[in-house]
């Protein structure tokens, strides 16, 4: 494979960095800790307004047909700027499935995704299940359509969406749905998280929901949103992580104690390095499970250990960050501290090392 850059995931990650350099301030991120719903909505609307967030959705919703590689350019850089906004969940994922599988209705719904005028989100974590592919929702044909019955947690900005996907089980096989959050038999309980997205937690009781594609596709639909949702993570977690060490290595090379900068000393300078070597293990990951899937080729095993390396990393390296501030690093007026629950929530959302090596070893016995 090509390590190299393309001339679109440098010019879409130059200018989701402008933008985000221009409105993401470390005031700004201040602003968003005490809002009652953390959605950088100026930022959002600068990104539709650019382009940003169309440009890599298909043509017939209004994109600009480009792939994974520029998805990963524009994810890393909203990481770098620890942007509360949903282009994983909205973009990536609810338009990126509606304008590939679903029906002319559902994909107008992703072309107005794709210009900001609507905000999808995906649910696909559920209470103690360790198998997303396999979910434990369920979903009923009563004749008259279908209907959802179960709970999904942690869905992100599920307060601001005007559609959620859903994966549910029918008949014994995985099925992904389109429910409407403002329905009255949905009841969403907002959740604390680390970093204070807007996550919720969404009960269903007999929902109606709208099939998107085929009960037959449905499980190609899940692993299509598994697959991308976990890159997604990973190459967000990866530009949060870059930006971090940024930081902290400029605070050590100005920090002095006991008449040295604290750079010098060696306990610092192997943290800073081990954390460098852990970076550049998720960016190769990152990059080489974005170009097989940017070129139609199996990525599982690729992604998983993206996946890994993505928890791996931001567990050492946030705690290294913190750590290496000292006192300053535990200020939540710091803007380190912004870094350090970013990559947890990441570090979270993504799973512990032993569920991802489980996982990698399964598929290579496979």
């Amino acid at each position: 494979m090509d390590f190299t850059p393309t001339e679109a995931q440098q010019d879409l990650a130059r200018l989701t960095g402008e933008v985000c350099e221009k409105l993401v301030t470390a005031d700004r991120l201040r602003e968003l800790d005490r809002a009652e719903v953390r959605f950088d909505e100026s930022l959002w609307r600068s990104l539709a307004e650019t382009g940003v967030l169309a440009a890599t959705l298909p043509e017939a919703v209004g994109g600009s047909e480009l792939g994974p590689l520029e998805q990963t350019a524009v994810l890393r850089e909203l990481g770098k700027a620890v942007a509360a906004v949903p282009y994983l969940w909205s973009v990536v994922l609810g338009a990126g499935a509606l304008a590939r599988f679903g029906s002319v209705a559902q994909r107008e719904l992703a072309a107005k995704a794709g210009a900001g005028e609507t905000i999808l989100t995906v649910a696909l974590a559920e209470e103690r299940n360790w198998e997303p592919a396999h979910p434990v929702t369920t979903a009923t044909d009563d004749g008259t359509g279908w209907t959802l019955t179960g709970a999904k947690t942690t869905v992100p900005f599920a307060g601001l969406a005007e559609r959620i996907l859903v994966p549910a089980r029918t008949s014994g096989v995985p099925a992904v749905f389109l429910v409407d959050p403002a329905d009255p038999s949905v009841r969403i309980s907002a959740q604390q998280v680390v970093d204070r997205s807007p996550d919720a937690e969404l009960e269903f009781d007999r929902t109606p929901a709208e099939l998107v594609g085929t009960i037959e596709s449905g499980g190609e639909i899940l692993n299509w949103l598994l697959e991308r949702g976990w890159l997604g993570l990973a190459a967000q977690q990866l530009g949060t992580l870059e930006r971090a060490l940024d930081l902290v290595a400029e605070y050590a090379r100005e920090r002095e104690q006991f008449g040295r900068k604290i750079g010098g000393f060696q306990a610092v300078a192997q943290r800073l390095a081990d954390g460098y070597i852990d970076l550049q293990g998720l960016r190769l990951a990152v990059t080489q499970a974005a170009w097989r899937l940017s070129e139609g080729l199996t990525a599982a095993q690729e992604i998983h250990t993206a996946k890994f390396w993505a928890a791996e990393a931001g567990h050492h390296l946030a705690h290294s960050v913190v750590h290496i501030h000292g006192g300053v690093g535990i200020d939540r007026d710091h803007i380190v501290h912004n870094y350090f629950t970013a990559a947890k929530h990441s570090e979270f959302a993504l799973g512990g090392a032993t569920d991802h090596l489980r996982a990698l070893g399964a598929l290579l016995a496979g």
